[in-house]
């Protein structure tokens, strides 16, 4: 049955169509111009894949695989192993200095993507510190990266399928000290700590006949993730962006305020933080979210995972004893060992849950830190 509605959410309006188990989306996505309209585009036809992806459910996960082909000024996209089939081009238009781009796009959306089987992963966020600060002068954007920390965990709350922001904390984050940062992932249930650099924020004047004395600034950064579980790094990417600085060289410029965030140069930055959560998405959705046993009480379990992280009354969930240990070098070594115990989950509440054991003979085996993970033949 093919069913076709037209959705209107506050000044974007998506046509969708249901078709069996396929739908297709038409959306307008929009970028502003700044390097040259063939980038602009190209942000703009993001945009729009990004926005349908996340109004039909699709795995935002698979985005980041899809970039290298919307490089490409063409009309038709198509695509094979992927949730996106098909994209085609219908409109595209400049004016008031920002691009259009209106797209039809064919998805197919799977019931065993990464974020549909399994629970939410937490994210610690530390300090984004800025490796110039004398770069930061003019505007005196010295705030700029503890802003861009709450920022970036706003793009994750609102957008991310497989995380969420469980912490943001200004100690530093060091690879040289995995005891503490295992423990600083314990403190704040989270099982990736996420920091950065901001390694650019430097500005150039272009004189333009039209526009003289335009100033464009850069914004360029280092991303780390380490595992919560062992401290060790497990992905690092770099970013940059550039904008431009609409304000005043002298001006005094809040980091805080709308009228930062809404400039050329704040959505920016904003599209490096979406860029940013759509990798770590692609990165790490897929590796298994690893809710811990946090008391253990006449056969009843309580985990540190619940309903903000997707956990469901009825949940069947596996038990793995975790017998990690310390090597001959001092490094943690993390270790699981499979048990024959489940344990169905019976109360649920906002970050933790109540699970009953269902092998009650094997109940006193079990022990605070161990893990469980999600059955996926539910």
């Amino acid at each position: 049955m093919n069913k076709k509605i037209l959705i209107c959410l506050s000044a974007l309006c998506l046509f969708v169509s249901h078709l069996s188990n396929a739908q297709w989306v038409q959306v307008t996505g929009e970028a502003t111009i700044l390097e040259s309209k063939a980038t602009a585009r190209v942000n703009a036809l993001e945009n729009a894949v990004f926005q349908a992806m996340t109004f039909t459910g699709g795995e935002i996960a698979s985005l980041p695989m899809l970039k290298t082909y919307l490089q490409e000024d063409r009309q038709q996209y198509r695509f094979s192993g992927n949730e996106i089939r098909h994209i085609s081009v219908l409109e595209q238009k400049d004016a008031g200095g920002k691009m259009y781009v209106t797209a039809r796009i064919d998805i197919y959306p799977s019931a065993k993507s990464c974020h549909k089987v399994q629970y939410k992963k937490g994210l610690l966020l530390g300090k984004f510190s800025l490796a110039e600060p004398q770069q930061a002068a003019m505007g005196s954007i010295y705030q700029l990266g503890d802003d861009f920390s709450k920022v970036l965990q706003k793009n994750i709350q609102q957008h991310s399928q497989s995380f969420l922001v469980t912490g943001v904390t200004q100690v530093p984050f060091s690879v040289n000290h995995a005891d503490a940062m295992m423990m600083l992932a314990e403190d704040n249930d989270a099982q990736y700590l996420v920091s950065g650099e901001i390694t650019d924020i430097s500005a150039t004047v272009d004189d333009h006949l039209l526009q003289p004395n335009t100033i464009n600034r850069q914004f360029a950064l280092t991303l780390n993730i380490m595992d919560g579980k062992t401290g060790e790094t497990i992905y690092q990417n770099s970013y940059r962006d550039i904008g431009l600085w609409p304000f005043a060289r002298t001006s005094y410029v809040d980091t805080k305020t709308a009228r930062f965030w809404v400039s050329p140069y704040g959505q920016s930055i904003q599209r490096v933080t979406q860029n940013m959560m759509l990798d770590i998405e692609s990165a790490l959705s897929c590796r298994a979210s690893l809710p811990e046993i946090v008391n253990i009480h006449q056969g009843v379990a309580q985990i540190n995972v619940g309903r903000v992280h997707g956990v469901h009354n009825g949940d069947q969930l596996k038990l793995w004893h975790s017998a990690g240990f310390i090597d001959q070098k001092g490094i943690p070594r993390n270790r699981m060992v499979e048990t024959a115990i489940t344990l169905t989950v019976d109360r649920v509440y906002e970050k933790s849950a109540e699970l009953r054991v269902n092998q009650p003979q094997l109940a006193s085996s079990i022990q605070p830190g161990d893990l469980l993970t999600k059955q996926l033949n539910q």
